[in-house]
């Protein structure tokens, strides 16, 4: 019985790295003639799924507590254009990164500040800061792009590359690393996922649970406002659109990843995973030569099974 028992958990937690080589096996094969294998795709691929990696690492810490954020696309929004305009006023690039990150530490402490003191549901918090939040980033952008000129900044936050190795890679390989340390080495890691694993066995424990919440809905707001200096760095300026399409992507590839939405149980590296294969099968997508319209059925189509296949295995 317990090798039984054993042998389960030991395939569901290797089912992430099988699906993520069966769709890298299959669009290799597929798109062989089409450069999907060519070391340019590849390093695309890398380049793209950056900022949802380092999203995801963020919304799985927010999964493991049983809560939900939907206003982390906005933050990328608002910390790139705060990044841009203290770039463009000051100069100084180690104070416009202090103001971006600083932008998602506000929206951050405001979110934990309501879902962990006051009570109200994640969803709807953050679902009303959303609003709050692209407000205020078209408000103080005036719906016009803030480029970026700054050399050194895009080459450290988006368009360098180390080598053959993309700049953006290696923040992802930084932010995964330490998220991992944090989520299974540290105590703020522990309980985490002791608070979204039984929060009354947490609280009876001497946890305690709002001021962990509260320091989740942090982190995740700081990795999302990281995401949109990177975005300011690679696309060479920012603009109140960004972030809008990666909600749905992010929040799929931490489930696809392993991450329960019912708390209690996460893993980064499956996060992160996750967002690789969302950029493998949008960019095999889009060499196959579908549109947008149906890349965006498709991943729809992955939410909807990922869900399915966690609400089974909360009942189980």
């Amino acid at each position: 019985m317990n090798v039984r028992i054993s042998s389960k958990i030991n395939l569901r937690n290797s089912v992430i790295y099988i699906v993520f080589a069966g769709i890298f096996a299959l669009f290799s094969i597929i798109l062989f003639n089409k450069g999907f294998l060519s070391p340019d795709n590849l390093l695309n691929i890398a380049r793209q799924t950056a900022m949802i990696s380092i999203m995801a690492v963020g919304m799985t810490f927010v999964l493991c507590v049983a809560e939900i954020d939907l206003s982390f696309g906005a933050v990328v929004a608002l910390s790139a254009l705060v990044t841009a305009m203290t770039l463009r006023a000051t100069g100084s690039i180690p104070l416009s990164v202090l103001a971006g990150l600083g932008s998602g530490v506000a929206v951050g402490l405001f979110n934990g500040f309501f879902i962990a003191q006051i009570g109200i549901p994640s969803f709807l918090v953050t679902l009303g800061t959303t609003g709050i939040v692209s407000g205020i980033a078209r408000w103080i952008s005036h719906l016009q792009s803030i480029p970026i000129d700054n050399d050194a900044f895009v080459f450290v936050f988006g368009s360098g590359d180390l080598g053959p190795v993309p700049i953006l890679f290696v923040w992802t390989l930084i932010v995964a690393v330490i998220g991992v340390l944090v989520l299974k080495k540290t105590a703020f890691g522990l309980k985490t996922l002791a608070t979204g694993g039984n929060k009354i066995s947490a609280l009876y424990s001497g946890i305690k649970t709002n001021r962990i919440k509260l320091g989740v809905m942090v982190l995740n707001a700081v990795l999302a406002a990281l995401a949109g200096i990177l975005y300011a760095g690679r696309l060479h300026g920012a603009r109140y659109t960004l972030g809008d399409s990666d909600v749905m992507i992010v929040i799929a590839a931490v489930i696809i990843g392993g991450t329960s939405m019912f708390g209690g149980k996460g893993s980064v590296i499956g996060s992160v995973l996750g967002a690789l294969i969302m950029g493998i099968l949008n960019n095999g997508l889009i060499l196959m030569g579908l549109d947008v319209d149906q890349q965006l059925i498709f991943r729809g189509i992955i939410i909807i099974t990922a869900v399915t296949l966690t609400m089974r295995e909360k009942k189980s």
